[in-house]
């Protein structure tokens, strides 16, 4: 099993102070749907899970405190959101690491101090999602704070201050373009949820994890 380590370095040579970690809540939530979803034969977002899709699920998570919510796709035609503002991925990097550039340039530009990112196929997240990993960002001091199960990260979902945007150039001069290796790279600290008989952080990527979530969501909700 991984040995996770916190880490509360920052390469923008901020202080703690500086960062804000004492001061406002997340308030903008990126929902991450820019992936082709080929392991599901793709559309993955759509994919109808208790009679609504998966990306309808998990926007209703990331409306839960009355907070900004946007949707992160590759292109605007990718999926239809209503009431919903779509930020485009940045055109110039691959996989999600593009997506979460350009949530934190709209989180930035809206004068948010974090971004809380969540994966549009994790219909079982944990109510208390963002405000457990807040108070680890507060008591830890890191950029990042990500959240783990069963021993895993779960990069997609993550508190993110907007400062780190300024970290991106050199990382991605790196050639590295994994969302974990922009955390390590930014720093982070995480929030473990131990091994649960059935993971909230459970995703659904194939046609047999759709059909699991379909059996839990018929039970009564775990946490």
């Amino acid at each position: 099993m991984r040995e996770f380590i916190e880490v509360a370095s920052s390469p923008c040579g901020a202080t703690e102070i500086d960062l804000g970690f004492e001061a406002s809540p997340v308030s903008c939530v990126l929902v991450l749907a820019g992936g082709a979803g080929v392991r599901i034969g793709g559309a993955k977002p759509e994919r109808a899970l208790g009679g609504h899709r998966l990306i309808d699920h998990t926007i209703q998570i990331a409306r839960r405190g009355g907070r900004r919510v946007a949707v992160g796709l590759r292109a605007a035609e990718q999926v239809e959101v209503d009431g919903v503002r779509v930020v485009l991925d940045r055109p110039d990097i691959e996989g999600p690491l593009a997506g979460l550039a350009a949530g934190l340039e709209w989180a930035k530009e809206v004068g948010a101090d974090f971004l809380f990112t969540l994966p549009c196929d994790a219909p079982f997240l944990p109510h208390d999602l963002a405000e457990r990993l807040q108070m680890r960002q507060r008591a830890s001091g890191a950029a990042v704070v990500l959240p783990a199960s069963h021993g895993r990260l779960h990069p997609s979902c993550g508190v993110w201050r907007t400062n780190v945007i300024c970290a991106l150039r050199d990382f991605l001069s790196s050639r590295r373009r994994s969302l974990i290796g922009f955390a390590e790279h930014a720093g982070y600290a995480v929030e473990d949820w131990g091994a649960p008989a059935r993971d909230p952080f459970f995703n659904v990527n194939t046609p047999e994890d759709l059909a699991q979530a379909e059996a839990w969501f018929a039970q009564p909700h775990f946490e």
